[in-house]
């Protein structure tokens, strides 16, 4: 009994920011007091707020952007991932672990590490400030953690498999595209959505490599009008923004929770 109570207070003091989120993310904005946040507005006006923060920060343009590297790169990622560790692990790459450390040992080194010789590099290469200059750091980002989890998953895949389809006279790209990619979805599946979160939440990129707002992702674009806040935004319309923006990623999460978990186990193997 004791422990219970104990875990309820818990869970109602973690909880405590959402509650603030929710209740003054819905009050109309003219009407936001701080010495009132704890106390519900009785009107709802969180699309409102929505829509005047749409207007101005031109989320509309930045959204677009956002799906589509959210979209875009994770499914790159996955791809050239899945190729990487039927490379490594089903033909049997020589040196094919160090190949893998490669891939995989850059993600020991901070993201603030990159961001120099990034913003040079798109400089010069005239990638700056531009979509494709986006959805090319957010593949070669994704791709680490897909090689990982194959690369996993494919060791578990009995080899005689690819020796039967090589006996019947398939390529080892039709072996590829027919046999161990349909056999791996559910890792490619769990895979993709974690990325699609990374890419949808991602800041720290997006501030550095862009600029203009029909290319900056939504995340720079909401830090920007939350730093207005100061300035004369409104607290309501920027907590509104944050919590209709990070509503798709908690959407998908809910409604792929069991194949998200299964295709970890999967990858894990």
């Amino acid at each position: 009994m004791i422990r219970r109570a104990v875990l309820i207070v818990l869970g109602l003091i973690w909880l405590g920011p959402t509650y603030l989120l929710l209740v003054n993310a819905s009050r109309p904005a003219a009407s936001y007091d701080p010495s009132q946040a704890w106390v519900p507005s009785g009107d709802f006006a969180l699309f409102s707020n929505f829509s005047a923060a749409i207007e101005k920060a031109s989320l509309g343009q930045s959204l677009t952007s956002t799906l589509l590297y959210a979209l875009v790169s994770p499914l790159l990622g996955v791809i050239i991932g899945a190729l990487a560790g039927y490379t490594i692990v089903v033909l049997r790459l020589r040196g094919g672990f160090w190949w893998f450390m490669l891939i995989f040992g850059g993600t020991i080194f901070p993201s603030q590490m990159l961001l120099i010789p990034l913003f040079v590099g798109y400089s010069d290469a005239g990638l700056y400030d531009s979509r494709l200059g986006m959805i090319l750091i957010y593949t070669a980002i994704n791709v680490p953690l897909a090689a990982f989890v194959l690369r996993n998953f494919y060791t578990g895949v009995a080899f005689s498999i690819f020796e039967a389809a090589r006996m019947d006279g398939a390529t080892t790209w039709r072996i590829f595209w027919r046999i161990y990619l349909p056999l791996s979805l559910s890792a490619l599946a769990a895979v993709y959505i974690l990325e699609f979160t990374f890419v949808w939440n991602d800041l720290i990129f997006g501030l550095t490599l862009s600029q203009t707002e029909s290319v900056r992702p939504v995340m720079p674009a909401l830090a920007g009008l939350m730093t207005d806040v100061y300035a004369g935004t409104p607290v309501p319309v920027g907590l509104a923004a944050g919590l209709v923006v990070s509503l798709p990623t908690v959407a998908l999460f809910l409604a792929t929770q069991r194949l998200f978990a299964r295709g970890l186990s999967l990858g894990s193997v």
